[in-house]
């Protein structure tokens, strides 16, 4: 998903985190940033989680149902699409044989009648065919028509056993389209239940730890720990007057260091008391 990489980014990137570290934010309102942090990482993962199963586990389940319910062929195509198809040319096969016979007497009534017709026409001009009389012509057009009528009828006796046959193939293939439809159904039933983190525990856990700890930032508590660190309230450490506590002089006759002044200890004027850093002074100006 797009918003997966923007997610981990916003979690976890050095760069943004650094921001919050190193920016003005501080106390229990930084600790709410930091949650802000840590809940994007946790729902990049939670993504990352759906697309494993987007990409695997229901891929998969779409992979396995196609195999098993189409079977491809050498010569190209599917073995249950070609089954259908052979099943409806052969329901079909009889009642189509029945129907040619009908269209060929049919044209063949036609014809004769457009010859009675102009047959009666002629001889109603005086310009009758003398090898055909119009009797003959009738009788002709009346046998085609018999011829038609007939095939007609045969056709109409197949029509039960051609429905018949059509139906038991075409429910073959209707209970075929159930399954896929009802497959399809359930896979997509399973995928929104995927993309429905609001059902996860964790993901209900990631929502109420955020919320505790925005909920925790506490501005009064936040104010008093400035003061007291950055304001008036901070502890000061006034400047003060450093006196000696004692001083030795080491006078050694005849050696170098007779004119030296060793201090050993300084002492403030308001009793605190420095850590001992002996200085040497030389009294020989």
């Amino acid at each position: 998903m797009s918003s997966n990489g923007d997610l981990s980014e916003l979690g976890s990137s050095e760069r943004v985190l650094s921001h919050v570290y190193l920016g003005p934010q501080y106390g229990t309102l930084e600790k709410a940033w930091h949650a802000f942090m840590q809940a994007a990482d946790r729902l990049s993962e939670l993504h990352m989680e759906l697309r494993e199963r987007l990409a695997g586990e229901d891929s998969e389940k779409v992979r396995s149902w196609q195999k098993e319910a189409f079977h491809k062929q050498m010569m190209g195509g599917f073995r249950e699409t070609k089954d259908a198809d052979d099943g409806f040319r052969k329901a079909q096969k009889p009642w189509v044989r029945k129907l040619k016979e009908v269209e060929s007497t049919k044209k063949s009534y036609h014809q004769a009648r457009k010859e009675e017709w102009t047959a009666a026409n002629r001889e109603a001009h005086a310009k009758a065919d003398p090898t055909k009389s119009q009797e003959e012509v009738r009788k002709y057009t009346t046998r085609v028509k018999e011829r038609y009528s007939k095939a007609l009828e045969e056709l109409n006796r197949c029509n039960p056993r051609y429905m018949e046959d059509m139906e038991q193939v075409f429910d073959l293939t209707q209970e075929a389209e159930r399954k896929r439809l009802c497959f399809f159904k359930d896979v997509l039933l399973d995928i929104h239940t995927h993309l429905d983190l609001s059902s996860k525990d964790s993901f209900k856990a990631l929502y109420q730890d955020l919320g505790q700890t925005i909920r925790a930032a506490n501005e009064t508590e936040d104010l008093r720990w400035w003061r007291n660190t950055h304001g008036p309230g901070m502890s000061m450490n006034w400047p003060q007057f450093e006196a000696s506590r004692s001083i030795s002089k080491k006078m050694h006759s005849g050696n170098s260091e007779e004119n030296v002044v060793t201090l050993t200890n300084i002492v403030s004027s308001a009793g605190g008391e420095v850590p001992p850093s002996p200085i040497t002074l030389d009294t020989s100006r």
